[in-house]
């Protein structure tokens, strides 16, 4: 039996289907449910708001075209800060494959501390080391993670390393999903060799040779219940002028998954009357803020030539911090950096001898996402805590001293406003007093909207994955973590929805 990939934007009629299990979003969550299940004999449509550009397209897109094509809002979506909290770019992927697609590949496990947490604090006593081992194990099996050799560092990782091993903290190399990677530091932009095993390269084409239809171009507004159970989903298919919606797209379903993302799940259940009894959903959102510092050096650094991530460091994990590598293309790179008119131009004329390195804080869930006033877009707010607020200093003070030991002739913080520093100025600048507003800060991690947990009180789904107030609806896909993570999250999402297909397998589909 074999599926296939419908194009909703190319039809020119209303969509009717009948399905065992449908699966709302294609990404990383999404894509191992639908692969799971159908591998299982179970009929499958999976439902892909964004469209279908393939691999060999893709890998053609400048990084402009990727950004338009294949990123939600052209990257430009933000959760608003709320008090002393910065603006925060959330960039995630929509297309087929979501984002999956653009991220840099990097494979986390779930940190000792974190599901000593999730076990002990939370009460979720099934998500032990043991019970999560066979789940990461097939997950790294399928999409071929391994460790970056120190050869694919890039001189901008170099540098940083130089700095962290004068301060007695030697950088540790990352595991990406990649075979054959060539270094190019296009990773967040779709591989243009196919060297990065995203979803759409390995899960999706297991559920369509399974017997999966995947349906691009849907937009699904509201799950549909019967006999007090989720029973399927409508929406529209976007085949109106300019990609908006039009015909109508229902399916029926013996068993709903939602894996929209934390952005677009909760917004879906909220839409459905989902989480009336536990009002969670939606809250808890954790979003990983990231702050970027780049030092300036006399030698010529070039950072784009070499895995755009292959490095990090868990040496200030107990001061809620972790640092990772990163680069992006030069094009991208010389459009973000400060300055106006002549300035900018100043200061894009020493792109190659910038290096960057990042840092993301372990944030405690301070975001909300609610329905936009108008339109059904989600409204985000986000709140740094006061502990995740002392952080951020912390963390640009190590960045900046790290890039200085390692010969770093200035240091450009994320501060809006703010020239480069020196050597000398660095304890003259009293980060603690800069309000969250001139912070430049951004996001790829949005994560626990729909958290997981132990009671209908304080969670939206349970252990497995099932709606407390609505049996046969599932969430899997990053908002069903029960807290931030620390490090990057796409092995864990996937992790964590290959458990939830296995539960889902061994439970009998109602009739």
């Amino acid at each position: 039996m074999t599926g296939s990939i419908l194009r909703g934007a190319d039809r020119n009629q209303d969509l009717e289907l009948d399905t065992d299990v449908v699966v709302v979003g294609s990404g990383a969550g999404g894509a191992v449910v639908a692969a799971e299940l159908a591998e299982a004999g179970q009929r499958v449509v999976v439902l892909e708001e964004g469209r279908h550009v393939p691999p060999e397209k893709y890998a053609q897109y400048r990084p402009s075209e990727s950004l338009r094509h294949l990123f939600r809002d052209a990257s430009l979506s933000f959760a608003l800060g709320v008090g002393d909290t910065p603006m925060i770019n959330v960039m995630m992927g929509r297309c087929v494959g979501g984002s999956s697609v653009l991220t840099g590949g990097v494979c986390f496990r779930v940190p000792g501390p974190v599901l000593r947490d999730w076990r002990d604090r939370r009460g979720l006593t099934e998500l032990s080391p043991e019970a999560l081992e066979p789940c990461f194990e097939a997950v790294e099996k399928a999409i071929h993670v391994e460790e970056v050799p120190v050869a694919m560092r890039s001189r901008s990782t170099a540098l940083f390393a130089e700095g962290c091993n004068r301060r007695g903290h030697p950088l540790k190399p990352i595991r990406r999903n990649t075979d054959g990677c060539e270094g190019c530091s296009r990773c967040n932009f779709g591989c243009p060799k196919g060297a990065k095993k995203s979803v759409d390269l390995n899960y999706l084409p297991r559920a369509v040779k399974a017997g999966a239809l995947i349906v691009s171009d849907s937009l699904v507004e509201r799950i549909t219940t019967r006999g007090g159970r989720a029973a399927g989903v409508t929406g529209r298919l976007l085949n109106g002028p300019e990609g908006r919606p039009r015909d109508r797209v229902t399916v029926h379903a013996r068993r709903v998954v939602v894996a929209a993302g934390a952005y677009h799940s909760p917004l879906l259940l909220l839409e459905s009357g989902v989480g009336k009894q536990s009002r969670q959903v939606g809250r808890n959102l954790t979003l990983h803020p990231g702050f970027r510092v780049m030092g300036r050096f006399d030698e010529e650094v070039r950072g784009w030539h070499g895995a755009l991530q292959s490095a990090f460091s868990d040496a200030y994990e107990a001061q809620r911090f972790t640092l990772v590598s990163l680069f992006v293309p030069p094009g991208v790179f010389a459009a973000t950096l400060p300055g106006i008119g002549p300035a900018h131009v100043a200061r894009a004329s020493q792109l190659p001898q910038l290096a960057i390195f990042g840092g993301i804080v372990h944030d405690e869930g301070g975001g909300t996402v609610r329905r936009a006033p108008a339109g059904r877009e989600p409204f985000v707010t986000y709140r740094m805590s006061k502990r995740d607020k002392e952080t951020v200093p912390r963390l640009l003070r190590t960045m900046a001293d790290l890039w200085f030991a390692a010969g770093a002739q200035e240091v450009v913080l994320p501060v809006l406003g703010m020239n480069p520093i020196g050597p000398d100025e660095l304890g003259r600048v009293n980060l603690d007093r800069i309000p969250g507003a001139r912070l430049e800060c951004s996001s790829q991690h949005p994560l626990g909207s729909c958290r997981m947990g132990t009671s209908p009180q304080d969670s939206v789904v349970d252990a497995d994955g099932q709606a407390w107030d609505l049996p046969e609806l599932y969430v899997a896909d990053g908002s069903v973590l029960p807290s931030s993570l620390g490090v990057n999250p796409q092995l864990t999402v996937m992790a964590m929805a290959t458990r939830i297909a296995w539960k889902m397998r061994e439970r009998p589909l109602p009739s």
